[in-house]
């Protein structure tokens, strides 16, 4: 190996390194102190919550990809289900929704959360302290969209207002200069995942009615999406965020600016993400008001 190429490697090394602990550290500051091992997931199927026997513990799945549904009577349990694999408590969209009240538009949103209820459609329920529904305003121009709850969320019941949620505060009044009270903010799940770790489909999947409903009742101009899963679940597809950042999409009619998360802007804190994410904003800004 030419020395040239030791030290390139060297140097990627060290990049990597910097970019892992500066994860750590805010994990850490976010109260994560480890993470449980997950099974391996088809990529976006969903599943059924796992049944429980009589004394409270799950019933083990036959497969570690998608446990098997209780037969029903006269079935047998070798036999395959077409049922949809989730609880059948959930929707599989809201109801059409009343139109917004004309000052002010809060009975649409207040159909969707009574909708909701207290939520037990998947295993996040188990371990949340609060529903996080979303705060802002019920006619918002822009809607931000993000992933879920932290610790803080969780806590309060209210999305970003971590540090993530600072930062995107700052985002919105210094860089758009807006009051975030003007703009709506939710998470594409209300719950907060174990660890802080990604949603997993069949959570998403629980929560994606009630998501399109907040869509439906707000009818904001623009919808801003923060960071990957966000952008790739309203665009149906895997994207790379880098890569989509700063161009228009479209979800439901409605123009999408996808652009970085405020967590991934704090881990990467360069001229060149802060300066994107400006961009991104002032785009959507000026689209909200044509």
């Amino acid at each position: 190996m030419a020395d040239a190429e030791r030290d390139d490697g060297r140097s990627e090394a060290r990049a990597i390194f910097a970019s892992a602990a500066a994860l750590v550290r805010e994990l850490a500051e976010e109260g994560v102190s480890g993470f449980e091992p997950l099974p391996a997931l088809a990529p976006f199927e969903p599943r059924a919550a796992p049944a429980s026997t009589g004394d409270g513990r799950p019933v083990a799945a036959p497969s570690r990809m998608r446990p098997a549904p209780a037969a029903a009577p006269g079935q047998s349990r070798s036999e395959p289900s077409t049922a949809a694999a989730l609880p059948p408590s959930l929707p599989t969209a809201m109801p059409a929704l009343p139109p917004r009240a004309r000052a002010g538009g809060h009975a649409s949103l207040d159909v969707v959360r009574s909708a909701l209820g207290d939520c037990r459609r998947c295993g996040l329920c188990e371990g949340r302290q609060n529903i996080v529904f979303g705060d802002g305003n019920p006619e918002a121009q822009i809607l931000f969209v993000g992933e879920g709850p932290g610790e803080q969320e969780d806590r309060t019941g209210l999305p970003f207002v971590g540090r993530a949620g600072e930062l995107l505060t700052q985002m919105i009044e210094k860089g758009m200069g807006i009051p975030r009270s003007d703009v709506y903010i939710c998470n594409i799940v209300k719950c907060r995942p174990p660890g802080n770790r990604n949603p997993l489909p069949p959570e998403v999947s629980a929560c994606r009615p009630f998501l399109d409903g907040q869509i439906e009742a707000i009818a904001p101009k623009v919808i801003v999406t923060l960071g990957k899963p966000a952008a790739s679940l309203l665009l149906g597809r895997e994207i790379s965020i880098t890569r989509v950042r700063g161009t228009w999409q479209t979800y439901r009619d409605i123009p999408l600016m996808p652009t970085l998360h405020p967590a991934y802007v704090l881990r990467q804190y360069t001229p060149e993400n802060r300066r994107a994410v400006w961009q991104d904003l002032q785009a959507a800004l000026e689209r909200s008001r044509a």
